[in-house]
């Protein structure tokens, strides 16, 4: 059974340049027949000016026709056997290297605090949602008070919206006031799951969530709030609540936990301290249960002496703006109209403010950080149908949930969570443990990254969910979770440890001479890791080469960057405490050079095959910047997103040929500049998107840290066109799941 690809039209993009008009268009995985020396055989290409045939194309799917004009009319009409077969919707060219997608900027708006803010854009996906093979645009609008999970304040509400290419808005969803703003809190996933060649649109809500829909005049025609469980509703919820913390609430949910605290699970299994002068390490002095007064003398403590001891960071008398309880959901929509298809309770819930998840164990409290970490993604399980991925955890419990979408419901295929990490004191935890307490996915605990990835790593034919430093199998299992021995400049020399969290990864065919795909990662645990970064084998987990570090490597970025080195080079940020810089790495770990590359975001812009790597944040304008020569692109007028990370909206094959468009936000937000590369080039590729590891790449871009998708194959300036598959060949091996 084959995967079935997405049907995409011609994709033809013509832009002016200083010597003519530039020509792109898509060469489709189901025209493919073979390879040359050139790159992939199959359907040539007649190009139409004005309704004249003026070319031949043969060896590539772009065109410089020096003749044109910003008047000419363009088409472009396959050939398979010396004769056409099909032709394309004409276009007329841009003026310059892009277009831009007009925005519907949403109003500014004020905190319970009276703090003003206002929005921007920021990530994006694409999806098509109407079957005319013509993607359409989500654009995710963060408020300028938008909050890393480890940060209090309240912030302003997230929107989604959906917008043809032609800049028409078809809808808004505004995900409320219990859906905190955050690269950590909303993963939405653009995907057609059940096959009928729509996408729909699935991401975590609460009550409060809706969805606006407009005429093609902008004018609001309705509004509809998704639904919320009738087990919720007969308690008394509504989509009137409000459940963001102020720091008087917060205060008052330490009193009720307090009071509570003979009733707590690990209290009542003799896990924990039975007092919380014990937990406190003070003297005992109250009888349990707690009465209120009692309480509230040790949520003074609590909050003004003992937080405070453990970091000057823990000003817990000013932690507000956070959600920490009410429903959580699961919604699926529409992705044409918006309108809500299904709503589930979202698994796993919260359970608490983070208490059982370590959020109060380290020196640096952080109620509500560790527990409303997410992730997500769509993944191939069985080889021939897309499932959703949805996450939560990764610094201490990781569950992640597969589920099928027929249409009408979502089916829950497998859970993969590790359980609880043990502790002895949620207030200071000295076990440390690594794992989790459930047998079989136990050791998925503390190894997730700031996003995943997916991909066939053992070659079965169906694609596995990379979580970090450890992976599931399409099954639900877990196929490995990797460790290694610390080295002697490490805090535990010779101890045998996960490799453990880290920022930035990345999983493609790195290194073309070794079997299968490898996975370059980055690691925070220092001195207290074995590692700061590693090259492992996707199949297996074995670090094929790494170093250690004396603090958090931060970022890592992979990437053909110097064609004179074969496969694709690796690099990370330089460990700032050591002032030691990795530098530019060839596949097997050879240094290149001392100095690297950027590390924010890479993209497939060069004619030869390279990469180029994305730069600019904060104020300046966006570029491509390619190693060898230079500044390809400057992007005037636009911004980047997330301040230091400095990501555009989107990095994605849309449009034309196999290169990569850039997607991102003019200044101020009041258009997304699509840019086209015009270069021109003799590699013929099929478009990126009808590989399926490159494609759920797509949907998974946006997920908290932005990183780069990647195809299946070698894709470099020495690519061996032999192995490069043929989209939808039947997978061998495929299991059902």
């Amino acid at each position: 059974m084959k995967a079935k690809l997405e049907k995409l039209d011609r994709g033809l993009a013509a832009a002016a340049t200083s010597e003519g008009v530039f020509l792109s268009w898509r060469l489709l995985g189901e025209e493919v027949t073979g390879y040359s020396d050139k790159g992939m055989t199959g359907a040539d290409f007649h190009v139409y000016r004005d309704g004249k045939r003026i070319a031949l194309v043969t060896d590539s799917t772009n065109y410089l026709d020096r003749g044109g004009s910003l008047d000419s009319i363009y088409e472009v009409r396959a050939v398979a056997g010396g004769v056409e077969t099909d032709g394309c919707e004409p276009v007329t060219p841009w003026e310059g290297n892009y277009m831009e997608l007009p925005l519907q900027k949403p109003a500014d708006g004020m905190t319970p605090r009276g703090e003003a803010y206002s929005y921007s854009a920021n990530d994006m996906s694409v999806g098509d949602v109407d079957g005319d093979g013509q993607y359409e645009l989500f654009v995710k609008w963060d408020p300028s008070n938008s909050k890393d999970v480890s940060h209090s304040g309240y912030t302003g509400p997230v929107y989604i919206d959906c917008y043809r290419i032609d800049g028409t808005l078809l809808y808004r969803i505004d995900l409320g006031v219990n859906i905190r703003a955050g690269a950590h809190y909303t993963q939405f996933l653009v995907y057609d799951f059940d096959g009928d060649g729509r996408a729909e649109l699935m991401f975590k809500t609460a009550p409060g969530t809706k969805t606006m829909r407009y005429d093609t005049a902008g004018s609001l025609l309705s509004e509809a709030y998704i639904t919320i469980l009738p087990e919720d509703a007969a308690a008394g919820y509504s989509h009137q609540d409000d459940y963001r913390m102020s720091s008087e609430d917060y205060a008052e949910h330490i009193v009720q936990l307090f009071m509570a605290w003979h009733e707590q699970e690990e209290v009542a299994a003799g896990r924990w301290p039975a007092s919380l002068e014990a937990c406190f390490g003070i003297e005992a002095r109250f009888s349990y249960p707690l009465s209120r007064e009692d309480a509230q003398e040790l949520a003074d403590y609590f909050l003004d002496v003992y937080a405070p001891s453990r970091s000057d960071r823990n000003r817990l008398r000013a932690f507000e703006g956070f959600v920490l309880k009410g429903p959580e959901y699961l919604t699926v929509f529409s992705g044409e109209s918006g309108e809500e298809l299904q709503t589930i309770r979202y698994k796993p819930g919260r359970y608490d403010d983070g208490l059982m998840w370590g959020d109060y164990a380290w020196n640096r409290i952080e109620p509500g950080n560790r527990v409303d970490r997410f992730l997500a993604g769509a993944a191939y399980l069985d080889g021939a149908k897309p499932y959703a991925i949805f996450a939560r955890g990764y610094y201490t419990r990781a569950a992640v949930v597969a589920y099928a979408w027929d249409g009408v419901r979502l089916r829950e295929v497998w859970t993969a969570d590790s359980g609880w990490v043990p502790m002895d004191n949620p207030f200071g935890d000295t076990l440390r443990e690594s794992d989790g307490r459930d047998e079989k996915h136990g050791s998925l605990a503390r190894q997730g990254a700031h996003s995943l990835s997916i991909a066939d790593v053992d070659g079965d034919g169906c694609q596995e969910i990379i979580y970090g430093a450890a992976t599931i199998d399409h099954d639900g299992s877990i196929l490995y979770s990797s460790r290694a021995v610390m080295p002697p400049e490490s805090a535990a020399p010779g101890e045998i440890v996960k490799l453990g969290h880290g920022d930035a990864l990345h999983v493609a065919k790195i290194d073309p001479d070794r079997p299968g795909l490898q996975i370059f990662m980055v690691h925070e645990g220092g001195i207290w890791g074995p590692y700061g970064y590693t090259l492992r084998d996707a199949a297996t987990g074995e670090v094929l080469f790494g170093a250690s570090a004396r603090e958090d490597v931060g970022r890592g970025m992979i990437g053909q960057v110097d064609p004179d080195w074969r496969g694709l080079q690796v690099w990370s940020s330089e460990d700032i405490f050591s002032r030691n810089t990795f530098g530019l790495l060839s596949a097997t770990g050879e240094q290149i050079d001392r100095k690297a590359p950027g590390t924010n975001m890479s993209i497939r812009w060069a004619a030869d095959m390279t990469t180029q790597i994305i730069s600019g944040s904060f104020e300046e304008p966006v570029t491509i910047q390619d190693w060898k020569r230079g500044c390809l692109l400057t992007a005037e007028g636009t911004r980047s997103n997330n301040g230091t990370k400095g990501n555009p909206c989107l990095v994605a094959d849309i449009l034309g040929d196999w290169r990569e468009e850039l997607l991102v936000r003019t200044s101020d937000s009041s258009s997304i500049r699509i840019y086209l590369s015009t270069e021109a080039t003799d590699r013929k590729l099929y478009t990126l998107m009808h590989d399926l590891q490159y494609r759920v790449g797509v949907a998974w871009q946006n997920v908290v840290y932005n990183q780069p998708c990647y195809p299946s194959f070698y894709f470099a300036s020495d690519i061996d066109w032999s192995k490069v598959p043929l989209p939808g060949k039947p997978a061998q091996g495929i299991s059902t799941v």
